[in-house]
């Protein structure tokens, strides 16, 4: 089995996404390990420094975009930046592990331009807009301009689905999970038992 890959994974909130990832990580044979973050937010109650993200003041975030420490990274608005270090997918490689990364699409495109063959990137699509409207409002944790906001996010970055290796469609969650962890079986090189 190969280590040192990068198995990038992008979805519209609310598609599954964390579901999928989740559920493909408890095969140990995949050598899977999470990517930190690093984000200029403060810490929220019981979060640690290296555990849950990488904490930054924006000058130090500034200072690595400077230094080109980033796979990737985006400012969601004033201050406010998320991104992948490149020396934590190091990291993670040096281990003997698989980085599985769960970016934004934009972020997912730059990730795949960076590390090329090494990375393997999957858009995790709705069945349609509708049913991820009614999955978004059967959260019941957002209001409808929230809901709205996420609609019409989603429709952007479906936008950007073709730039990725392969596109899986959340009709059917056991479906889903079993074709992407298939896709990344077959990535790494683990033969399936």
């Amino acid at each position: 089995m190969e280590t040192g890959k990068l198995i990038i994974i992008s979805a519209p909130s609310g598609t599954g996404k964390s579901t999928i990832i989740g559920q493909v990580m408890q095969d140990a044979n995949l050598r899977l390990s999470f990517s930190i973050s690093a984000t200029t937010r403060q810490p929220r109650e019981g979060e640690q420094d290296g555990v849950h993200y990488y904490f930054m003041s924006v000058e130090q975030f500034q200072k690595e975009i400077a230094d080109d420490a980033f796979a990737e990274y985006e400012q969601v608005y004033e201050g406010r930046y998320y991104g992948t270090l490149k020396r934590e997918i190091e990291r993670i490689n040096a281990q003997g592990d698989n980085v599985i990364l769960d970016v934004d699409v934009k972020g997912g495109i730059n990730v795949k331009k960076l590390y090329g063959k090494r990375a393997m990137s999957i858009f995790i699509a709705p069945p349609n807009i509708e049913t991820l409207r009614e999955r978004l409002i059967g959260r019941g944790t957002d209001s409808m301009e929230e809901i709205n906001k996420r609609i019409s996010k989603a429709e952007y970055e479906l936008s950007f689905a073709p730039s990725f290796d392969y596109y899986i469609v959340n009709d059917d969650l056991t479906v889903a999970v079993n074709s992407v962890h298939q896709l990344i079986a077959d990535f790494v090189g683990v033969n399936e038992i």
